[in-house]
């Protein structure tokens, strides 16, 4: 994948917006009512929702003749998409009528006056009484209207190489009961080849909302604590669990079993560890999502036929093996329609053809989603078209989600600053811990914090 770049640097904004509006062909979209725009994000390793939105142009332009579709795909690992999204949305002439939305974003987008409420189109969609109540939620904006719409859900579990286990005297199938036995686990490989990669969690800045999710978050939420009280609608800070969370960060990378720093701050790990490190046996175990095997079965961007057969899926334990035993994290993505949209009705009648019973599951099936229509998770052709769907469906039973608040942003880039200072040695746990508890405060102020 190529980054955008000017003189050997990155884009400015302007210089980003001009682009941006360059290849959407700068008069369609929100400022033409016969055209709408849609926005979306590829990788290397993901190129599933190209495949989703060609599928969906074909057939709505075929039932709406007159009205072109037009398809914006914006090339962009993790963060990177982000901005560049937010970047077309500052501008009428360039925002999209459509977009892939993160669930996260949802709040944040809503409240900037990005995304158009859906409410009256849903009540009158016969199809909305298929989607699960967790993933309705998940399009909630923070005045209690609905802005996107589910594409899928995922989880999260500890995938393992069962040759370099076995290689390291580690009975399989492997399911750690505590966090104890996960470093345990890393360390018997480390001793045993020190030429793998024993451990990834992803950790800092560059790895953006990954780190946070994939990384403490699965952690913290194992612990007695939490990242934010729902009833009380308060931050916490001062938690131990959250301590505890980094300290596993340090231990993997200050420990030596972890990828090199280079190696875990290079904006391309996500593609690593999905098409190298994992396929190529150069990594022991990988605390990373269900979504996963999507480009390793047939006609995926890294394709892997033995990825069942090497691999084995294990639940995150919680730290001390306190009930309930395991845990997980759950978002997924979310398709939304602009504020600026000159043609609200075509742009719902896109998105609607994009989620419906057919398109989701071939999506789900395609990307290794875990499937939020009950008519696509009930159906034979998508519980028997990937191995792995089975176990991380399970892992539904334990999941978490992400704090619904506007605030969250700007919360997880702090969790992203604090395991970098500790898996980089620049800054103790301690201290760590306590600059992301001034942060917060910072950002919501300390009326709508308490004390872990």
């Amino acid at each position: 994948m190529k980054k955008l770049t000017m003189a050997g640097g990155l884009l400015t904004a302007t210089a980003l917006t001009v682009a941006l509006a360059g290849c959407s062909g700068g008069s369609g979209g929100a400022g033409d009512a016969n055209t709408i725009r849609v926005a979306y994000q590829t990788t290397a390793t993901f190129n599933q929702m190209q495949t989703l939105m060609e599928n969906a142009k074909k057939e709505y332009e075929a039932a709406h003749k007159g009205v072109t579709v037009e398809l914006v795909p914006i090339q962009a690992e993790g963060a990177d998409y982000y901005t560049k999204l937010a970047l077309m949305n500052k501008s009428a002439s360039t925002a999209p009528d459509v977009q892939y939305e993160d669930t996260f974003k949802i709040q944040s987008d809503a409240a900037a006056g990005y995304l158009l409420p859906l409410d009256d189109y849903l009540a009158k969609w016969d199809d909305w009484s298929q989607f699960a109540e967790g993933a309705k939620q998940a399009g909630l904006g923070p005045d209690g209207k609905t802005y996107g719409v589910s594409l899928g859900t995922d989880t999260r579990g500890l995938w393992y190489n069962k040759e370099i286990f076995a290689k390291a005297g580690i009975p399989v199938p492997w399911q750690p009961k505590t966090w104890a036995d996960v470093l345990s686990a890393a360390e018997k490989v480390k001793a045993a080849d020190p030429d793998v990669i024993p451990i990834n969690v992803y950790s800092g800045k560059t790895a953006g909302e990954a780190a946070s999710m994939q990384g403490l978050e699965m952690l913290l939420y194992g612990t007695e604590d939490t990242l934010y009280d729902t009833s009380a609608k308060k931050w916490v800070v001062g938690s131990q669990g959250f301590k505890d969370s980094l300290q596993f960060v340090s231990d993997v990378y200050q420990g030596g079993l972890g990828p090199s720093l280079q190696q875990a701050l290079d904006p391309n790990i996500f593609t690593s560890v999905t098409a190298d490190w994992l396929p190529s046996s150069k990594l022991a175990i990988a605390l990373d999502g269900s979504w996963q095997s999507a480009a390793w079965v047939e006609g995926g961007t890294a394709a892997w036929p033995a990825w069942s057969d090497t691999l084995g899926i294990a639940a995150m334990p919680t730290q001390k093996g306190q009930a309930p035993g395991t845990t997980s994290m759950s978002g997924g993505w979310t398709l939304a329609i602009g504020k600026n949209t000159k043609n609200a009705d075509a742009a719902w009648d896109f998105l609607s053809t994009a989620v419906n019973k057919d398109n989701a599951t071939a999506y789900n099936i395609d990307n290794s989603q875990i499937a939020v229509r009950a008519d696509v998770a009930e159906s034979s052709e998508y519980l028997d078209a990937n191995p792995s769907f089975k176990t991380f469906s399970s892992f539904v039973d334990t999941t978490h989600f992400r704090p619904a608040t506007e605030d969250y942003d700007k919360i997880s880039n702090q969790i992203q600053v604090a395991m970098e200072a500790v898996m980089t040695g620049q800054s103790s746990v301690d201290d760590a811990a306590a600059a992301y508890d001034q942060a917060v405060i910072g950002i919501v102020g300390e009326e709508n914090t308490q004390k872990g």
